[in-house]
């Protein structure tokens, strides 16, 4: 008998899928206190949690017998994916059940910011009747900018053209031929900025994303701006915004989502008039809920039938012999992919990738979807996975081409991986150590011996007596330890590249202190 035990909340939708397999035991039992649940999670075959659960590292040590954890919804931040992958658990969500939800909840926002359908509600509930001071506007030759062109970006853009309206999008991963055969036009981000009379995020929060509308940014918009955001608290910078609205720049916003949660009732959002909120209420419909309960268990009941893994976060093979030899060569492909998708600039259109050497007798597609995955995640981060990448990067229009040879080359076995932009080319090539361990060993035309791990940061510089020297210093004021450092060169004092571990996280400033060193040309910080 296999025991799957549901922690946290589901449709009786999805339950049934479960119980009505005869080989199941399904026990629900929810608000589990953490010690709870370590208690007895050493006889389930399988957990199905929500947001609720906390899935940590002491639970997945405590598990005898777990195959398999099912999260009904897109983040992972409540399980401890390393902690599985370590144990052999595989870890499922569901990154498509909440699109149609979202989107619709979005554009119920530009709706109700358009025709001040709040504030009409509450005053005509008061008695009054105040036609004139609910004025409107329509959204028909209006100008609506996506920031973010996933599943939910293009759902609200079909809903958008509908209405008339002129869409444009941003997104690194989407190629213009892919866009304009929707009728949606590319632009960069600041061009969206400029011209959109409506401005709807639908991004993951990450580093890169974190306050991406700040200040700086509200500048560049037009007077009378309305800004939206059902996708995560953070991506807007929720003090700028203030100070955006009360001076006018920012006529009106729409949140569904805030950087604390739930809000603080001193929150100055809450203090204005020409500001909509609703509670984090984006997935929350009937069919959302019967939609991911639906799905998480028919992954997870499938996974533990044998009859296939999908929507795998942490699992891109299934023969565990095959996993244990590929395993490295995984983990070096994601790792390859995370350190170009930051390295390169412009927009992707092709990726092209080359195995050679001993591997060549397997099946590399598990190391071509790690590596897709790998090369998605900084931007997509939870909504892309093992099994779903290469179909993602294929929707943004970017060709993935994929060839091998078993002729040993420089190295016993290697990856060579080139990415084709709207800007140029970049080649990167792999390999693994003598202990297995994943080493970037080529980057362009210079030979490395780069360790892809933790905190980097990416120099390229002309190869003068010194540039070390000062370099060192200055990260020592800021108490940045070198941990490891790796030179490139072509031609002695000639351009190099030189690419240092660092201990620590490096700061914006610190950055812009090592532009302005010697001999320095460029400088990317990259975070794996």
């Amino acid at each position: 008998m296999i025991k799957i035990l549901v922690s946290d909340p589901l449709s009786d939708e999805g339950l049934k899928i479960l119980k009505d397999v005869k080989d199941f035991q399904v026990d629900v039992r929810t608000d589990l206190k953490p010690e709870e649940l370590k208690e007895i999670i050493k006889d389930y075959d399988a957990l199905l949690v929500r947001s609720a659960t906390k899935v940590t590292k002491e639970i997945i040590d405590a598990a005898k017998k777990l195959k398999v954890i099912g999260r009904a919804g897109v983040g992972l931040d409540n399980v401890d994916l390393d902690a599985a992958t370590q144990k052999g658990v595989i870890v499922m969500n569901t990154p498509a059940g909440n699109t149609i939800s979202t989107a619709e909840h979005a554009v119920s926002m530009i709706l109700a910011l358009s025709r001040n359908i709040p504030q009409a509600n509450a005053s005509t509930k008061k008695g009054e009747w105040k036609r004139s001071k609910f004025m409107g506007v329509e959204l028909y030759a209006k100008v609506l900018g996506i920031v973010g062109f996933g599943r939910i970006g293009r759902e609200v853009a079909k809903r958008a053209l509908s209405f008339g309206m002129r869409v444009l999008a941003y997104d690194p991963f989407l190629s213009r031929e892919v866009a304009e055969s929707q009728g949606i036009e590319v632009v960069e981000l600041k061009e969206l900025f400029q011209q959109s009379d409506y401005i709807t995020v639908h991004t993951p929060l990450t580093e890169e994303t974190k306050h991406m509308i700040s200040t700086k940014e509200f500048a560049l918009m037009k007077k009378g701006v309305r800004v939206i955001n059902c996708a995560r608290g953070g991506i807007i910078d929720e003090q700028a915004l203030v100070a955006a609205l009360k001076e006018g720049k920012v006529l009106g916003a729409a949140l569904d989502v805030f950087e604390k949660e739930p809000l603080d009732p001193e929150n100055a959002l809450l203090k204005l008039e020409n500001v909509i909120v609703t509670p984090h209420l984006g997935a929350s419909t009937e069919e959302a809920q019967v939609n991911v309960a639906i799905e998480v268990v028919e992954i997870v009941r499938d996974a533990l039938l044998g009859r296939g893994i999908r929507n795998a976060a942490n699992y891109p093979c299934l023969e565990a012999e095959v996993c244990k030899i590929l395993n490295p060569y995984i983990l070096l492909s994601e790792r390859l992919g995370m350190f170009s998708a930051q390295l390169v600039e412009g927009r992707f259109q092709e990726l092209s990738i080359s195995y050679s050497g001993q591997i060549t007798t397997y099946d590399l597609s598990p190391l071509t979807m790690s590596l897709t995955k790998g090369l998605l995640y900084p931007i997509l981060k939870e909504t892309v996975n093992f099994i779903n990448a290469v179909s993602l990067a294929k929707e943004r229009g970017i060709k993935i081409k994929e060839s091998k040879s078993s002729k040993e080359e420089e190295f016993v076995n290697l990856i060579n991986l080139e990415i084709k932009t709207d800007k140029g080319i970049r080649r990167i090539s792999g390999t693994l150590s003598s202990n297995k361990q994943p080493r970037i060993v080529k980057i362009d035309e210079y030979y490395v011996e780069l360790t892809p791990l933790g905190e980097m940061i990416y120099i390229e510089n002309w190869d003068r007596p010194g540039l070390i020297g000062n370099l060192g210093t200055l990260l020592g004021k800021h108490g940045i330890n070198i941990a490891a450092m790796t030179f490139g060169r072509d031609t002695p004092g000639g351009k190099a590249i030189s690419v240092l571990n660092v201990d620590s996280p490096v700061a914006v400033k610190t950055v812009e202190q090592v532009k302005k060193l010697e001999n320095i040309l460029t400088v990317k910080v990259i975070r794996l």
